[in-house]
């Protein structure tokens, strides 16, 4: 059943990715470039996309495993790893589904979280918050209220974030970036993000 509700949010993605591929088309997003330089350690890209960011942290050294609904983008990021010999990994999950099984030192999810009903996201963000390391980091984009752009998502399977709803979901942790933009989207609408950079406590000795 989450399959079918997630349906219409992966064809239109996997649609673009195709076209991205075509094209050759695989330069970072800003979230992604914004992203790169606080990577540390072992990396987890949930809802990784055409594994940009993916590829570009394995070229700085960085082991990785991307996680996407889309076989397009799961089977170039498969592909670009093998030929360049990076230390990626690629999987295709319905993340809504998928169990994060282990600890990384980064967690990232770009654009993930609003493809879920509120009491779903905020469930994914604490798992994905248990799952970074002591001293790691956790970075997160969402869409936020003001956004009119609807045309990716399911109707009533999404959810939009409070303006200040994502750094409050990061209570005792060190907040190193909290970013508010807004961009132009198709036919005169708007996308308004919420994007958080934060590093979970250490444990004490």
């Amino acid at each position: 059943m989450h399959e079918l509700s997630h349906r219409k949010s992966v064809e239109f993605f996997d649609t673009q990715f195709q076209r991205q591929v075509r094209d050759h088309e695989y330069a970072l997003n800003p979230f992604e470039t914004l992203a790169l330089d606080y990577l540390k350690g072992s990396v987890l890209d949930l809802g990784s996309g055409l594994g940009n960011l993916s590829l570009e942290a394995g070229r700085r050294g960085h082991r990785v495993l991307a996680v996407d609904a889309s076989p397009t983008a799961i089977a170039r990021i498969q592909a670009d790893a093998q030929e360049e010999g990076l230390p990626v990994q690629a999987i295709q999950a319905d993340i809504g589904k998928w169990t994060i099984e282990r600890s990384y030192d980064t967690i990232v999810a770009i654009g993930l979280l609003i493809f879920f009903r509120r009491e779903p996201a905020l469930k994914l963000l604490r798992a994905l918050q248990e799952r970074v390391n002591p001293g790691g980091r956790a970075i997160v984009n969402v869409l936020i209220e003001g956004t009119t752009y609807m045309g990716m998502f399911d109707p009533g399977n999404y959810y939009l974030f409070r303006r200040s709803e994502l750094e409050e979901q990061f209570g005792e942790w060190t907040i190193l970036l909290s970013l508010y933009q807004a961009f132009p989207a198709p036919g005169q609408t708007r996308k308004e993000f919420s994007t958080v950079i934060a590093e979970k406590p250490s444990q004490t000795p």
